[in-house]
């Protein structure tokens, strides 16, 4: 019998997806190495994007952060410790059901508001359970960290808790352990990943490039897109684009996001009314293949629409939010020096900049001889330091990268199912490649 483990997968989610979407695409990548996968989800939103086979997803009530960055209920009209208290009580139910060889916890070493810190105490207690921090490469202005991970006394929780911290960037761009001064003891347990390759939902989630994006977008001309993350403040940047002077051959998308305000959504709607050339789009389950077709991009600066710019190489130019964090605008200076993308302050954001941007003549980024990409191909080999040798996986030989395999598997398969439908062929793809690595 094969070899098989439990992961679980935790994230906090009070503004946008982005915590969601970067457990999501780990979880692509740990099932095809014959992981089962819970993912504990703060965002009720979680489950509207792609689940591999294998995976399933827990949502929990949901918390917001506001403007001043203190947590509050977003639906339920609990007082902040009545939901706090809801949310650990699931989190330490279902992983004492769940029985988990690993827990991949992202950004937030007790979760948020202490809510994680029952359950690890438990894992703690029984053992079994290996403990891992993921890291975003920027968490924010290095004071703030400082002072933030003092009070939230995150040296210790990774000390008493932790087995090993990823950090899911290259080093050379951003060094956390350097930039923040973690302790001696936080150091030694980092492990750097390298950036997430965002390319890999082509291959991990087929269904979702059919997204009628086809249909969406004109055949022919360029395509400027606006990627705002969840929305819910890409309301002014949404509104400069919406006002854009656009080449005569582009057209533009907006894609706001479920969580921008439906009154922001509405003036925005408005606006693409009176402009054949501009389309706005709420929700896409999937919005990588939009991406793939956009030959511009204007963003938010998050971690995973940084990334997704990266692994298409796409000329973007980024206006970062600035508040409550600092967290995008670091990131985006940082890619900037090295050439990958440009930079609008939000301050200077208007559409005259916009169309000014949109009109000159740039080249794509050259990217993958920069930075490190590789991060979703290191993370089974990562995992694997750390879990004692009953709960592994499987050899260590079964760590190797699938793009080492993908020639050999799809001649293969291609001459084994070459008859077949291709919801089949790719299935026993999969499970054809599962077979060599393991």
């Amino acid at each position: 019998m094969r070899p098989h483990c439990r992961i679980a997968l935790y994230s906090h989610d009070t503004v946008g997806f982005g915590h969601t979407r970067r457990n999501l695409l780990i979880a692509h990548s740990l099932v095809r190495y014959m992981a089962d996968v819970l993912l504990i989800a703060g965002a009720p939103e979680s489950t509207a994007f792609s689940i591999p086979p294998g995976a399933d997803c827990l949502a929990l009530p949901a918390l917001r952060k506001g403007p001043d960055g203190k947590y509050r209920p977003r639906r339920l009209g609990l007082g902040i410790d009545e939901l706090i208290s809801l949310r650990a009580n699931t989190i330490a139910a279902a992983l004492e059901a769940f029985k988990p060889d690993a827990l991949i916890v992202d950004k937030v070493p007790r979760g948020a508001m202490g809510e994680l810190e029952p359950a690890l105490e438990a894992l703690h207690r029984r053992g079994g359970t290996r403990c891992i921090l993921g890291l975003r490469d920027v968490l924010d202005e290095t004071q703030s960290v400082v002072r933030e991970w003092k009070d939230a006394r995150n040296d210790e929780a990774i000390s008493r808790y932790y087995d090993s911290v990823w950090v899911y960037g290259d080093p050379t761009v951003f060094d956390p352990v350097r930039e923040y001064g973690f302790c001696e003891d936080v150091a030694s347990k980092v492990r750097y990943s390298g950036f997430l390759d965002q390319s890999r939902w082509l291959e991990y989630d087929p269904q979702g490039n059919d997204d009628g994006v086809a249909g969406l977008l004109s055949p022919e001309g360029r395509v400027a897109l606006c990627l705002l993350g969840g929305g819910e403040d890409g309301a002014p940047l949404a509104e400069a684009f919406a006002q854009v002077d656009f080449p005569p051959d582009m057209s533009g998308v907006i894609l706001t996001g479920p969580m921008m305000p439906p009154r922001d959504r509405s003036r925005i709607i408005r606006y693409s009314e009176s402009r054949p050339r501009l389309r706005v789009i709420e929700f896409l389950h999937q919005p990588i293949p939009l991406l793939k077709r956009a030959d511009r991009v204007v963003a938010m600066g998050g971690y995973n629409t940084i990334g997704e710019v990266l692994s298409f190489e796409k000329t973007a130019l980024i206006v970062p939010r600035v508040r409550p964090r600092t967290e995008q605008l670091i990131r985006a200076e940082r890619m900037k020096e090295l050439g990958l993308l440009d930079l609008l302050p939000p301050s200077e954001l208007s559409p005259r900049a916009l169309t000014e941007w949109l009109g000159r003549d740039l080249p794509a980024p050259r990217v993958r001889d920069r930075i490190d990409l590789d991060g979703l191909a290191r993370i089974p080999g990562l995992l694997e330091e750390v879990l004692p040798p009953a709960g592994r996986i499987a050899a260590r030989e079964a760590f190797r990268p699938l793009a080492v395999l993908h020639g050999a598997a799809v001649a293969a398969m291609g001459r084994v199912f070459s008859d077949m439908e291709p919801s089949s062929f790719l299935m026993g793809l999969q499970e054809e490649v599962i077979r060599l690595v393991v």
